[in-house]
């Protein structure tokens, strides 16, 4: 894959680290492609750090599994390679298999997804079909989700994860250096 210009030049891994600080931005993001452009822009960065550290590590109430097949399905139907690569590499540190990230790419008739699974993976393409999720898609996930904080972190994941595709690729943001773009067996999300 040849590399593309991103839109928005990246700050510095330094000038990033001290935006970040500035910011009030972990220091664990402020060395990804994706903070380096976004904190040019320094109280957007932090509200979308905040975002992100709510959904993925402070108060999260959705299965961080589930929360994953959602972000790789977004991922593989938006063609967002940052999203899809990076994201890779977070569900194989939760220890999910790579037979059920590899089903995100065609999860209907996946035999080694769940019902729950598959519940929030049509949630999530009623939502980049058709902007939110349909009567039938809400009562099956409300049967594997039965909280309100899961159902409600549910509509906030697909979101969140669709706009940052969309950033993503607008801003054509690159992999941080050294980092392949993944899939292995060669098939990467469509453009």
């Amino acid at each position: 894959m040849a590399a593309v210009e991103p839109r928005v030049a990246l700050l510095s891994p330094g000038e990033a680290a001290e935006a970040a600080k500035s910011a009030g931005v972990s220091e664990q993001m402020a060395p990804l492609s994706v903070f380096r452009v976004l904190l040019r822009h320094p109280a957007v960065a932090q509200e979308l750090a905040s975002t992100l550290t709510m959904l993925l590590f402070r108060g999260n109430k959705l299965d961080a599994r589930r929360r994953e097949l959602i972000i790789m399905r977004i991922a593989w139907r938006t063609g967002s390679v940052y999203e899809w690569t990076q994201h890779w590499r977070v569900a194989r540190g939760l220890d999910i298999p790579e037979a059920d990230l590899l089903a995100t790419r065609d999860w209907q008739g996946a035999p080694n997804l769940s019902e729950a699974d598959k519940a929030v993976l049509q949630a999530t393409d009623d939502t980049l079909d058709n902007g939110m999720i349909s009567d039938a898609s809400w009562e099956a996930c409300r049967r594997h989700l039965p909280t309100e904080a899961e159902q409600i972190e549910l509509v906030v994941a697909i979101g969140n994860w669709t706009m940052f595709s969309q950033l993503l690729k607008s801003l054509r943001i690159p992999l941080e250096d050294g980092v392949k773009a993944w899939p292995p067996d060669g098939e990467g999300p469509r453009p």
